[in-house]
């Protein structure tokens, strides 16, 4: 007899935000799911070529929508590929470039987004202007992603498990 469950609603859902250079959109993403999350998410940020530090601009817009900054840090994807890593459930793109990159393998086979958000710094830009433009597309989509029923979360979760499932059993068959 088989028996399935679903994913508790206190499982927190972890969600990685990814820009090519992880200062600015992502940084904003993950802070703003971290703020509003209740328990439900946590959200972490990673670049493919990050830059090595979360821009002043990004800093100031968190700051002045009071978000927390503390613990923000550019960093790399491959923090997030290796096997001791927390495993993603969502991963989301918020950049064109970092959407038609060659991403690492991801642990668990986590579902993946693309939302794409204009570049604050396109053109060298330094105006506050597109860093708030950047917070506000990124707290409505974040807002409307918070407020999905649990059951939609926890779908992703069982596809992922049955995902896994299916690897396992591939995995069996191949060493017979």
């Amino acid at each position: 007899m088989y028996r399935f469950f679903l994913v508790p609603e206190t499982e927190m859902f972890n969600v990685l935000f990814i820009c090519t250079a992880n200062s600015a959109r992502s940084i904003i993403a993950e802070a703003l799911l971290n703020n509003v999350s209740n328990g439900r998410f946590q959200a972490f940020s990673a670049g493919s070529a990050p830059l090595g530090h979360v821009h002043p601009k990004t800093l100031e817009v968190l700051k002045g929508a009071g978000l927390s900054t503390e613990g923000l840090r550019s960093k790399s994807w491959d923090e997030f590929s290796g096997s001791d890593a927390p495993q993603m459930d969502l991963i989301i793109t918020v950049c064109d470039a970092a959407k038609g990159e060659v991403c690492p393998v991801w642990p668990g086979h986590p579902a993946t987004a693309h939302w794409g958000i204009e570049d604050p710094l396109r053109n060298g830009n330094e105006d506050i202007r597109p860093f708030r433009e950047a917070l506000r597309y990124l707290e409505n989509r974040i807002r409307l992603f918070t407020e999905l029923p649990m059951e939609k979360l926890e779908h992703l979760k069982l596809q992922q498990h049955m995902d896994e499932v299916a690897a396992l059993h591939h995995e069996a068959a191949s060493l017979k």
